[in-house]
């Protein structure tokens, strides 16, 4: 049994075929493949977006590194600065300090030595007025005060 080809059916089967598939891709296929197209593009920016910001975040973080170097510098430095000064205000005030003390101590010496000098005077009189007053009661008679004190010079 053999059936002819009915091509009458057949190109009507063509023709719908034909009319489906392009009825189907203008309201099926297009939008779905422009969907998912629209979709590939929107990641790929957004892709692109991402590792622009990354790239500009590395960024601004070294240069962030950098100033945080650059104020740790300033600081040292500054501070290096401080503490040398503080060291020579420290140095200036020991050794104004230490020449105050000699000027004091010397002061006090003088005024030592003047009380010192004062009382062998003193001493010294009190000494030739006693050994007067000692040989007046031994000789019983008072002394020749001119002869006395010049023997005693």
């Amino acid at each position: 049994m053999h059936i002819p080809p009915n091509w009458g059916t057949f190109f009507a089967l063509i023709v719908s075929f034909l009319v489906f598939w392009f009825i189907f891709s203008r309201l099926f296929f297009r939008p779905f493949l422009n969907l998912l197209s629209e979709r590939e593009r929107r990641f790929k920016d957004l892709n692109d977006r991402t590792e622009e910001l990354i790239k500009q975040a590395r960024a601004a973080e070294a240069e962030r590194e950098e100033r945080l170097a650059e104020v740790r510098r300033g600081a040292f430095t500054r501070r290096e600065t401080e503490r040398r000064t503080a060291e020579e205000q420290a140095a200036k005030m020991m050794e104004a300090a230490k020449a105050e003390a000699r000027e004091t101590l010397e002061q006090v010496r003088v005024k030592i030595e003047t009380e010192l000098k004062a009382a062998e005077r003193e001493l010294e009189q009190m000494g030739h007025s006693l050994a007067s007053e000692l040989a007046e009661r031994v000789l019983g008679r008072p002394l020749n005060s001119g002869a006395a004190t010049g023997k005693n010079n």
